[in-house]
């Protein structure tokens, strides 16, 4: 049944925000890009590939797909040992795996023959690759390089509108105004945090509002029902 919305009861406090949301999102499985950078499969290229196969896919399948992958090849030399069929077979599960696969195959080619084997931390030459849009860009930057940026997906989007902190129609508005709002130490970690406070707690639909913790500086902004 539809809930009216409470009164803004505190300031937006943008370091408290972040210290509940580490314990809020701390019981569910993490956000899949940081989970693979921790196992190991850190580098800007592998980070790269990951975040094109989770391009309409479940984190779930991704991280078991880029596991998969990288099981077999995680440097471009690796993939182009490949045919773009025996990539297509390894990420099979993941939306839009016969067009990814040729991504792949393209970039890895690309990186070998322009950039000697090394993906660079440069947002234009990412961007420039195939199909690679800001999101992949920044979350690259960030997790790999360590450059602060902000990966906003939809999660991200969703959420930090929900708050009121922006006004955005689209995730590519919404990077702008958060680098505004927010302080550089929190760029990075804010699409590690929101991604699974997205799926869980702060979802699209019946978020759990009763329960969360940002409650109290959230201005609920768009939400009519809630659990």
């Amino acid at each position: 049944m539809p809930d009216t919305q409470p009164a803004l009861k505190k300031s937006f406090d943008v370091d408290e925000v972040f210290a509940r949301l580490r314990l809020a999102v701390a019981p569910y499985p993490r956000a899949a890009l940081f989970e693979l950078r921790d196992e190991g499969f850190s580098s800007p290229f592998e980070q790269l590939v990951a975040c094109i196969i989770s391009i309409r896919t479940y984190d779930e399948t991704m991280i078991r797909v880029a596991r998969d992958l990288f099981a077999v090849a995680r440097t471009p030399e690796g993939v182009l040992a490949l045919s773009i069929a025996d990539i297509d077979a390894l990420i099979l599960p993941c939306t839009f795996h016969e067009n990814k696969a040729i991504q792949i195959y393209d970039i890895a080619r690309k990186v070998v023959e322009e950039f000697d084997s090394e993906l660079p931390c440069d947002y234009e030459v990412l961007t420039s690759l195939r199909g690679v849009g800001p999101k992949c860009a920044n979350l690259v930057l960030g997790v790999a390089c360590k450059e602060p940026r902000i990966g906003v997906d939809i999660h991200v989007h969703r959420i930090t509108n929900r708050w009121g902190i922006i006004v955005s129609k689209s995730p590519e508005g919404s990077t702008p105004l958060l680098e505004q709002v927010l302080p550089h130490e929190h760029w990075i970690e804010l699409n590690e945090l929101l991604v699974p406070f997205g799926k869980h707690i702060c979802t699209g639909t019946l978020p759990k509002c009763s329960t969360c913790p940002i409650l109290e500086m959230c201005a609920q902004v768009g939400v009519t029902k809630h659990r």
